[in-house]
């Protein structure tokens, strides 16, 4: 069976097409397409609360493209959310129903505790006993997850992303209510907490400090990278260090965002296991096509 998942965030959209192999007892997933377009719908939104008629041009092909690929793959099932920026555009609905009416993707616009029950589904494959505070940065918005074990003990949405512009006064309170939150659940909890960082931000970060055959960094490492990145103008982060356009400017202010959540949990390290939304959008899917539970089910991710 083919599945394919649609990820329309604040920063970007992305398609992954998987083919999955459940004819054994051990169930394996294989990533056969996947597409990342920088069409930033949080530049439009949170700066004028809609999305502009280019940019729903624009958005409108783009779905058309996917529509394509998904018939090219003759894919057996389809599931497309959108986040922050759909959730708070003015026309964030109409334009969604224009898409069905044009591609016949049912898009559907989820909430941030629902972003973060379906993140959910990609990261519990990686926790450990113990606690752990799984945080994804995303455009508009910031979801994290604390677990005891592979027990979710609780989970927020927060309105700070790395494409979000927020005063300093806004950025500081927000900052403030994210790790009150945090401290809060954690003094609940017994022994020492390691992170989990998901979203692109976090993928690049980790690629940039060269630890080959590695899947965690430490705080020290994070901060360092972080550091080292903010050197370089956004200019020289795209033709130095290679980054695209619609990640040279949220890199930095996204990494502090990561940083400030591992200080407030007392994680000394941070687990990058390059799993997003899509992931869990393909698990969530498959659930809902197989009428299975995914985490009572043996398999393999090979996204």
């Amino acid at each position: 069976m083919k599945l394919a998942a649609i990820d329309i965030g604040s920063n970007a959209i992305r398609l992954q097409i998987v083919q999955v192999y459940d004819e054994t007892e051990l169930i394996s997933f294989k990533s056969v397409e996947y597409l990342r377009f920088p069409l930033r719908l949080g530049r439009d939104v949170f700066n004028k609360g809609t999305i502009t008629a280019p940019t729903a041009a624009k958005f409108s092909k783009l779905m058309q493209t996917f529509r394509l690929f998904i018939e090219l793959y003759e894919v057996d099932g389809q599931f497309a959310v959108a986040t922050s920026a759909m959730r708070e555009a003015g026309n964030g609905r109409e334009l969604r129903d224009a898409v069905l009416g044009t591609t016949g993707v049912n898009i559907q616009i989820i909430s941030g505790d629902e972003e973060a029950r379906i993140l959910n589904k990609a990261i519990i494959p990686f926790l450990n006993e113990g606690p752990a505070v799984h945080v994804d940065v995303g455009g508009g918005s910031t979801e994290i997850n604390i677990y005891d074990g592979a027990k979710v003990v609780a989970g927020k949405s927060f309105r700070i992303g790395s494409v979000r512009k927020l005063s300093t006064d806004e950025r500081t309170h927000a900052f403030a209510e994210m790790t009150d939150w945090i401290k809060t659940h954690r003094r609940q909890m017994k022994g020492s907490a390691v992170g989990i960082g998901t979203g692109g931000n976090i993928n690049r970060l980790f690629k940039l400090s060269n630890r080959t055959g590695k899947t965690s960094m430490s705080l020290v490492e994070l901060r360092a990278i972080r550091a080292y990145v903010k050197t370089f103008t956004v200019k020289q982060r795209m033709s130095i260090l290679k980054l695209n356009p619609d990640r040279a400017d949220v890199i930095v202010p996204a990494s502090e965002i990561y940083i400030r959540v591992l200080e407030a949990a007392g994680a000394d390290t941070i687990l990058v296991p390059r799993v997003g939304l899509k992931d869990g959008i393909v698990y969530e899917l498959y659930e809902r096509t197989s009428k299975r539970d995914i985490h009572e089910l043996e398999y393999l991710s090979t996204f």
